[in-house]
């Protein structure tokens, strides 16, 4: 507790900037706010400041302790507050990005819900097919879908994502149907352009060579439409234009609705994941972590997904 006091004691003088106007805001004298900053510095066995009679400066050592400081501080007082009667009160800008796509139908509707429940957190959302740089843009969390590259971020698997390749009743009933992924190429398949994120291709699982277990094989099916928006082919894919290899989360009302039917199934690949991705940092925002628990509670119930939200 005296160590504790005297961090908090360190951290208010340096930001009020003199021991006066520190220990009139606890309600001590001067002199006991003098002898913490005192068995402080003893301790640490550094100088933190310089005080004199008009001004308190703090050193190079000081400087960068107090950023420990009021970090730590902060964290405790989270903590404090997320079991304390009353709830979390987390505050301050979350800025938060995410697939056009997905964003639109799985987080925006979520955005006000959350807000709702913190109310002194303000949002920013972001929605992009174009792999933003969350670290270099100064974002708090990412929601990304599929498989992620090799990067300095910290990533939080959400959900589970499931993708299938499909198209209408009539398209299957004028063109038939695949009985095995290589007869894709028979096939008008809605693919995304070059440019989009989708860069290895459409994911089956088939026997391997060996004759033993599976083997996951990316194919690049071709056909006279691509472009670089998924919402545009599940448009397309509706139209009966072709097939298209489509999340889960995305065609699941039109499979049920009879709009659409799966394809391949017995060649589906393993799912891979839903994830929030967030920059490495050693004290993570209350408003972020909450907002990521928020998210996988709300992606953890069976209906969240079969709702057929638009």
């Amino acid at each position: 507790m005296d160590k504790l006091k005297q961090l908090e004691t360190f951290a208010s003088v340096a930001t009020r900037g003199s021991l006066t106007a520190a220990a009139k805001a606890e309600g001590v004298a001067p002199a006991i706010i003098g002898r913490r900053l005192d068995g402080l510095e003893s301790r640490l066995g550094v100088k933190l400041m310089v005080r004199t009679t008009r001004r308190i400066t703090l050193t190079h050592e000081g400087s960068a302790f107090l950023e420990d400081c009021q970090r730590l501080l902060t964290d405790l007082a989270n903590a404090e507050a997320s079991v304390s009667a009353g709830g979390v009160k987390a505050s301050g800008h979350l800025r938060l990005t995410a697939p056009a796509g997905f964003g639109r139908r799985h987080v925006a509707p979520l955005v006000p819900h959350f807000r709702e429940l913190h109310p002194e957190v303000t949002i920013s959302l972001n929605l992009s097919d174009r792999v933003v740089d969350v670290a270099g843009e100064a974002y708090d969390c990412a929601v990304r879908v599929g498989d992620l590259p090799d990067s300095s971020l910290v990533s939080v698997r959400l959900a589970d994502n499931r993708r299938l390749c499909v198209a209408t009743p009539k398209y299957l009933q004028q063109h038939g149907r695949p009985a095995t992924p290589a007869d894709l190429a028979r096939f008008d398949c809605l693919t995304l352009s070059s440019d989009a994120s989708q860069t290895r291709g459409w994911a089956f699982t088939v026997p391997a060579s060996a004759g033993e277990g599976a083997d996951i094989v990316h194919l690049r099916p071709g056909g006279p439409l691509d472009c670089s928006d998924g919402q545009v082919l599940h448009e397309w894919c509706l139209a009966g234009y072709g097939i298209a290899w489509r999340s889960l989360w995305e065609v699941e009302a039109d499979v049920a609705a009879g709009r659409l039917e799966a394809l391949l199934e017995d060649y589906a690949a393993p799912p891979n994941g839903i994830y929030a991705l967030f920059p490495q940092r050693k004290h993570l925002a209350l408003r972020v972590r909450l907002w990521i628990d928020f998210l996988k509670h709300h992606y953890g119930q069976p209906d969240f997904w079969s709702s057929g939200r638009t």
